[in-house]
């Protein structure tokens, strides 16, 4: 195929100037033109008319007063009008010739080998990608399990030391209430052995059977079985009594209980006359609190809701 070569922009610049220069040559000459045919007017002064007659070897007509006429001058011969020439059309531009379209040239089968490469090694590239994916999210299934598992045994185990404790709590609980099943056994065999005791003390005289009674604290109003019920609940008391340093000796301390039967306390108070601190005081409530229930079981004859004690210290124990 033949492709004609492009016309450079300094022959078309050629061309324009050339045709521009030729259209001003032809104004100019329509222009003169115009002005050489332009029409001039005699010239007429004023004045009468000159007649003369000229005198030469040629007779000339005279004139009524017998005076030659001159000839009249030929007139002068117009000189013809330039006819203008015609201006040239301007000649067509050639067209300009399209660019030939580049026909696509078939791959050779080294490049289509070579893509083919780029393509197998862009799809090995997406599956390398896939499976790292997938491995990911694998290892983070498993360690989401194991972080379960680990949470679940935390759980266990510590489910398993508050049960461990529970236990220690329970077994503490228990040993205290033994101790205490004890104590209070201790203190009833406390009391049956004084009672025994009084009751061997009943067959001594009368004076001196009132002189023990007024030692329990009753005031030795009350018979033998009112007396003893006074005084295992003041001994039960001072069993339990955690002495303070601050106790002195010749402490005495009115000492007011409410219980109902069977022993359990409603309240107690520390009255007048006392002359302990306020320590002292404390503590001898607290005595009262840890000996109830109070004593109950022998004493349902002469069991009273309200009791009045006189807590006595001399320095002993």
């Amino acid at each position: 195929m033949h492709v004609e070569p492009v016309e450079p922009l300094r022959d078309k610049l050629r061309a324009f100037a050339f045709a521009l220069g030729l259209h001003a040559l032809v104004v100019l000459s329509l222009l003169v033109g115009l002005w050489w045919t332009h029409e001039t007017r005699p010239v007429s002064m004023p004045g009468p008319v000159i007649e003369a007659t000229l005198v030469g070897p040629t007779s000339a007509p005279k004139s009524r007063a017998g005076v030659a006429r001159p000839k009249p001058a030929p007139p002068k011969p117009e000189p013809p009008t330039p006819v203008p020439p015609k201006p040239e059309p301007p000649k067509p531009e050639p067209p300009k010739p399209e660019p030939a379209k580049a026909e696509p040239q078939k791959p050779t089968p080294a490049e289509v080998q070579r893509q083919d490469l780029i393509e197998q090694e862009r799809i090995a590239a997406v599956a390398e990608q896939k499976a790292e994916q997938e491995q990911k999210k694998e290892q983070e299934e498993k360690h989401r399990k194991e972080q379960v598992l680990l949470d679940e045994e935390q759980k266990k185990k510590q489910l398993k030391e508050e049960q461990l404790k529970q236990l220690a709590d329970i077994r503490k609980q228990r040993e205290a209430a033994e101790k205490t099943v004890k104590d209070e056994q201790k203190r009833l065999k406390t009391i049956e052995d004084r009672n025994s005791q009084q009751k061997a003390e009943q067959a001594q005289p009368v004076a001196e059977h009132e002189s023990e009674k007024a030692q329990t604290g009753a005031g030795g109003k009350d018979d033998d079985a009112s007396a003893r019920y006074v005084a295992a609940i003041q001994a039960s008391v001072t069993q339990n009594w955690n002495r303070p340093d601050s106790a002195q000796m010749g402490l005495l301390c009115s000492i007011n209980i409410t219980q109902i039967p069977g022993g359990d306390l409603i309240s107690v108070t520390v009255g007048s006359p006392c002359n302990a601190d306020e320590a002292t005081r404390t503590s001898i409530e607290q005595a009262v609190r840890k000996a109830a229930p109070l004593p109950y079981q022998g004493f349902e004859k002469v069991f009273q809701r309200s009791v009045k004690l006189n807590f006595r210290y001399n320095g002993e124990g």
